[in-house]
This record gives C-alpha cells, sequence and structure tokens, in this order.
C-alpha cells in the first residue's frame, strides 16, 4: 500500500491552564500567555484548509519542534540552542510525530457560542469576538475513523460477554463429558449391506471461466471481461488507483499532514472457455445385502472409459433393547460380520461407536 500526501494543514493545542484553543505554530497561549508544555498534544482544527503559502509549507515539512531541556521552551526543528535560554537543544526532547489525529476535516464546521456572552463565533476562533472570552473550541464529536486506516466494532455491554463466555464454557464441559463417556454393550449382527459404484466418463465440451494467460491453448474462448486480478502499491498499465479516506498526522511542528492510503487496482481479462474433458455420463451401481460384494460389469461404449470407483459397507448390530450401525472401511473387514456373529462395542455418549471387538 502506497502513502499519498494531500497536503498540509495547521492544528491546534489546548492549553492545560485557561483551556484556550490555540494555533498550532503559536508557542505560547493567545488566553493566558503561558507556553505550550511539551506534554500537551496537538489536536486537528474543527476545520482543516490546506497550506497554500510554499514558507508555511516549508516550516509543516521541517520536523518535529523540540523541547529545550533546561527551560521546557518550545523550538522549531534543526535550532541548535534555546531560544529562550540558549541552552544546548541537543539535551531537547523532540515533539512526538506520525500519530494519527482523525479524518480529515475538509467541510465547514459549527459555529462556536461563547460560554460567556452567547455571541457566536467561527470555529477556530480563540477568543470571542464580542467580549473577548476565551473559547473552548467548536463541539466536536469524534472524529471518524480513516477507512484505509483504522475500524472499530462495537463492544458488547460486559455481562453479555460473561454470559456467552458462561454458556461456551458449559457447552464445552457438556461436550468432553459426552465424549469422554464409554458404555460397552454385546451385540449381535443383524444385518449387512454394501454398494459398490464405477463411474463411466465420455470425452465431452465443458465450460470453465479462468484469466486469459491460464486458458489451456486446445480451448475454444467465449466472452471476456475485465475484472480486478490483484492489487499492487505501484502503478502499472490497465491500473486503477484506489485511495481511502484521507486523515490527518501531526508532524510535531504545529501542523499536520493530510495522507491517503492508496492501492493500484490490476484488471485483467476475465474469460469463459470450453475445453473438452473426461466427463462421467453414466454411474454403474451394484448392492447387496449378504456378504458377497461384487464390483457391476460395465459394457462401454465407443469413446467411454471407467472412471473412479467407490464402496461402502454398512452392519447393523443389535443389543441392549436398540440397534447400532458400524461402518467397515475395507471389504476385508466387512466380510467379518457373519449374521448372528456377535460382538462388543463401546458406545460414546452420543450414541455412536468408539471401538468394535469380536465376542468370541
Amino acid at each position: 500500500m502506497t502513502r499519498k500526501s494531500v497536503g498540509y494543514v495547521e492544528l491546534v493545542w489546548t492549553c492545560p491552564r485557561c483551556t484556550t484553543k490555540n494555533p498550532g505554530p503559536q508557542k505560547f497561549c493567545n488566553g493566558c500567555g503561558g507556553p505550550q508544555p511539551d506534554n500537551v498534544q496537538f489536536e486537528q482544527a474543527a476545520e482543516e484548509k490546506l497550506l497554500t503559502d510554499a514558507s508555511t509549507v516549508a516550516k509543516a515539512k521541517a520536523g518535529p519542534d523540540i523541547h529545550c531541556g533546561y527551560c521546557g521552551a518550545r523550538n522549531p526543528a534543526g535550532a541548535k540552542f534555546c531560544g529562550s535560554c540558549g541552552g544546548n537543544l541537543a539535551e531537547g526532547k523532540a515533539r512526538e510525530k506520525g500519530r494519527v489525529l482523525g479524518a480529515y476535516r475538509s467541510g465547514p464546521a459549527p459555529k462556536v457560542k461563547c460560554p460567556s456572552c452567547g455571541t457566536e463565533n467561527p470555529a477556530d476562533a480563540g477568543r470571542c469576538s464580542n467580549c473577548g472570552s476565551p473559547l473552548p473550541g467548536a463541539a466536536q464529536g469524534p472524529a471518524a475513523a480513516p477507512a484505509a486506516v483504522a475500524g472499530s466494532a462495537r463492544k458488547l455491554p460486559i455481562p453479555i460477554l460473561i454470559a456467552i463466555g458462561g454458556c461456551l464454557l458449559i457447552g464445552a464441559v457438556a461436550l468432553i463429558l459426552l465424549t469422554g463417556r464409554r458404555t460397552q454393550v454385546e451385540a449381535a449382527v443383524a444385518s449387512v449391506h454394501w454398494e459398490r459404484t464405477i463411474a463411466v466418463e465420455a470425452m465431452r465440451p465443458v465450460e470453465h471461466e479462468d484469466w486469459r494467460d491460464q486458458i489451456p491453448s486446445a480451448a475454444s474462448v467465449g466472452t471476456c471481461r475485465e475484472e480486478i486480478r490483484y492489487t499492487q502499491s505501484e502503478p502499472v498499465p490497465n491500473s486503477v488507483e484506489v485511495c481511502g479516506t484521507p486523515y490527518t498526522e501531526d508532524t510535531g511542528s504545529g501542523y499536520g499532514e493530510v495522507v491517503q492510503d492508496c492501492e493500484y487496482q490490476v484488471f485483467d481479462d476475465y474469460c469463459s472457455y470450453t475445453a473438452d474433458e473426461w466427463t462421467v455420463v453414466d454411474r454403474l451401481v451394484l448392492s447387496g445385502d449378504r456378504l458377497d460384494p461384487a464390483w457391476p460389469s460395465s459394457n462401454l461404449a465407443m469413446g467411454q472409459r471407467l472412471g473412479d470407483q467407490q464402496e461402502s459397507y454398512s452392519v447393523v448390530l443389535a443389543g441392549d433393547d436398540r440397534t447400532y450401525t458400524y461402518a467397515p472401511s475395507t471389504e476385508t473387514e466387512f466380510l467379518m460380520f457373519d449374521i448372528g456373529s456377535r460382538w462388543i462395542i463401546e458406545v460414546n455418549g452420543f450414541g455412536g461407536i468408539a471401538s468394535i471387538e469380536s465376542a468370541r
């Protein structure tokens, strides 16, 4: 996935002393004059406008500001000595950068009502235009998570999660008990059954779909349509760029970079085609209720051949006032179950046969 820059915007920060919202590049509060502490993070503005001034964009790209290790003053990236106390900024602390702040707010933001006089002010105003009181900032809901960056699922209440967990635990315990429980029963063979099947195949035209370059050379190609075959981070011929919701990242300088996560959907021809293949056209079936399994005889027509062979066996045993069905896996095992012969079967908690052995 490719990260694509849309541009840069100015951020804001909230003064911890007087709650005034201040422009991101500003190092001192408009309300009380206090400096921005290093632990106060930048936030998105109520309405984000992409910067167009080249010098301002250069400041946004310069890198995170540095707080002096001696006096805490905030200095621009690249400075060697503190503009406030002159201290060596090698001992300073660079601001955090790269934090995702939320989806890019490009639309108009609601006005902010002054808590002192009730006057409505622009969303990005720091002070009331009427009485001069500090404004807390526009009432903002939580920023929508950018589509290509983050997603969240609604969480269930804890009591419901506990109840679901309890039900799952009870079910698991019951399953273990039923699976582990064993009962021995002596039973006699009441009936047997077997069935054998042979597929008859012939060459027939069969329709399929696949990417054009995967179609066999001898096949007859039908209609094609363009579909997305794969996605990649770089553009290639016959690809379309698809980008997620733009979102704002903190650059640490009082500005934010608006970015998008993009990928390229590569299209290719997906076609229908017809190819001659061995196809099942009939099935020969033979079955019986005695210990004499045999394969059905075949009388193939021109251009036909025998295909897959399948066989199945079942034995019904009666004992303890009920019947049990057992499926031998081979002909040799099936031939051991003479009618009337007695067997010791081990039955699990679900009533199925867990094991079986001759009672003789």
